[in-house]
């Protein structure tokens, strides 16, 4: 199955893999990370580790039973960008050749997720939100159930993310999705089979990250036995 495409990729009229003037600065006073050095004496030795913030999130594995298709999420993510340039390039300082580094190296096919960052909201109630907001399905909270959850970057971020996992039908489809665009998003939503989900497992052409492989191997492996 073939993800990237030779041609821009369209998001309602807007073209997510189309960058320019890629530039490299000092991050300062992100709300989103916050790098710290953490000093600790461990067994005896004074140890030193450099460490970021960042928040917590969810995702969820979601099945189209009117379909059978599961779906998944394809964005551009400036960190996969960043990522697969050379480091040599990267330092040289100035922009980055986006004809030679085109913005296509960034996109990913992900999970349906998003970051909490409303403390009023459970964390179903944000995946509720995220559901809509990125694929459209208008899912009732009953309907959301947890699967579990993991710590994610454990060598520098150790954040926490629930996995949940929803059943939606086309009848719960209130709008095209595509995410939150007064936020910049830019948000295509992929269905899959369950045949081509499982190639992808291991289809390394394919930017994707671990709590996708594990959500897929997750719905095609053990949840067939717990539903026996």
């Amino acid at each position: 199955v073939t993800f990237i495409h030779a041609r821009p990729l369209r998001v309602k009229s807007r073209i997510m893999d189309v960058i320019e003037n890629v530039r490299l600065v000092e991050c300062k006073n992100s709300q989103y990370v916050k790098p710290t050095r953490m000093l600790f004496k461990q067994n005896g030795h004074e140890r030193a580790w450099d460490l970021m913030k960042t928040h917590d999130s969810v995702a969820a594995v979601l099945h189209n039973t009117s379909r059978n298709v599961l779906l998944f999420v394809r964005q551009f993510r400036p960190a996969v960008y960043y990522g697969r340039i050379p480091a040599e390039e990267a330092a040289k300082g100035g922009p980055i050749d986006t004809t030679k580094y085109p913005g296509s190296l960034g996109l990913t096919l992900e999970l349906c997720a998003g970051i909490i960052d409303n403390s009023s909201l459970s964390s179903e109630e944000t995946m509720q939100h995220e559901i809509l907001e990125e694929c459209g399905y208008n899912v009732p909270l009953s309907s959301i159930h947890k699967v579990t959850s993991f710590r994610s970057g454990v060598g520098v971020l150790g954040a926490k993310q629930e996995l949940f996992f929803a059943e939606v039908t086309d009848d719960m489809k209130q709008t095209a999705g595509g995410g939150c665009a007064a936020e910049g998003e830019m948000i295509h939503v992929v269905e899959l089979t369950l045949p081509e989900a499982r190639r992808m497992l291991t289809d390394e052409t394919i930017m994707r990250p671990p709590a996708l492989l594990f959500g897929i191997t997750w719905f095609l492996e053990m949840r067939p036995k717990l539903k026996a």
